[in-house]
């Protein structure tokens, strides 16, 4: 996951972002499951909008996630039905967009096949994958 920062906002993020930025990034689409938004690659999801749009769940190694939870727990937050997955939510009040797409590009990474990862070297690479 990408380093969390604490500074001023002027406006949090909506649930329309969170859509357009998702959208944005190579290969993705939007499938309903469970009642609410996901946001997959490859068939692979990366993203939900659960129903209150207020969070979202994304992709995160279960160490990092323990970590930002720690550091963080007004912005990250682990739902008790994903404790044993790599998924961690974020609240979308305590983002703004930069934070956003990095956040969300990072968990795309996870997702997304090493091809996709090889023709958009400007999205990154995971920790590791060098």
């Amino acid at each position: 996951m990408p380093k969390t920062r604490s500074r001023g906002r002027t406006a949090h993020v909506t649930s329309d972002d969170v859509r357009r930025v998702a959208l944005a990034l190579p290969d993705t689409v939007e499938k309903t499951a469970w009642s609410m938004p996901t946001f997959r690659v490859s068939g692979k999801m990366f993203v939900t909008v659960p129903d209150d749009e207020t969070s979202i769940a994304v992709r995160c190694p279960k160490v990092e996630r323990d970590e930002l939870v720690l550091a963080e727990p007004e912005k990250f937050w682990v739902a008790a039905h994903e404790a044993g997955s790599a998924w961690v939510r974020v609240r979308l009040a305590e983002l703004d967009e930069e934070e956003l797409t990095d956040i969300l590009a990072d968990s795309w990474r996870q997702a997304a096949p090493p091809r996709l990862l090889e023709e958009h070297p400007e999205l990154g690479v995971l920790p590791g994958a060098e």
